[in-house]
């Protein structure tokens, strides 16, 4: 799924332009990296507040649309006002689809409700980590990983490494070796599923 941007390229600068680009609608920002030089944009508030309200939007390469000149982006970075539901500023780094990248991508748990800790044991499950980092070339960047936790018995958890990344998909070096957690079944409360060992055959 492609996500296009819509900027234009800022030409006034410092605090006074962004507060009076704030009033106005819309939102400072900038683009960076790759062999270009960084360049200051403006986008329209509305339309960006409701693109961050969804995943995709920050875990997909997104393409920036910048006075009609396009290329291929992630999102960054983005500063939001302390209370009010604003978008201060945003940034957005360039990519090279022949360089990998490294992403956190979204975690989507599956079939916690029919896993026989949860179905048979009264556990609860829980989601440990709702992102990874993973690194790929951007063409084989996914919008989430799944996390099946159909099979999981109480005080079972799942790791990292126990995940069925897409084609051209793995975890960053540190992750690998730590093997985090990510998802697990806990007891019920009281441990009963514990304590309540099998009554010997009479």
């Amino acid at each position: 799924m492609e996500i296009e941007v819509i900027a234009a390229k800022r030409e006034l600068q410092g605090t006074g332009a962004s507060r009076r680009l704030r009033h106005a609608g819309k939102v400072p920002g900038i683009v960076y990296g790759g062999t270009a030089a960084p360049m200051q944009i403006e986008l329209d508030h509305n339309a960006l507040y409701h693109a961050l309200r969804k995943e995709a939007f920050h875990a997909s390469v997104l393409t920036l649309n910048v006075d009609g000149a396009k290329e291929s982006v992630l999102l960054r970075d983005t500063q939001w006002h302390p209370y009010r539901q604003q978008v201060l500023h945003i940034d957005f780094q360039r990519i090279d689809k022949d360089h990998k990248i490294h992403v956190k991508v979204p975690l989507h748990f599956l079939n916690a409700e029919t896993a026989p800790g949860v179905k048979l044991g009264g556990g609860k499950p829980h989601h440990i980590v709702n992102e990874l980092d993973v690194q790929c070339f951007p063409g084989s960047l996914p919008e989430f990983i799944a996390v099946d936790m159909g099979k999981l018995e109480v005080g079972h958890s799942i790791h990292a490494n126990d995940l069925k990344l897409p084609a051209g998909v793995e975890l960053v070096a540190h992750l690998k070796a730590e093997n985090p957690a990510v998802a697990a079944i806990s007891a019920p409360k009281g441990g009963g599923a514990e304590e309540a060992p099998a009554a010997p055959a009479a």
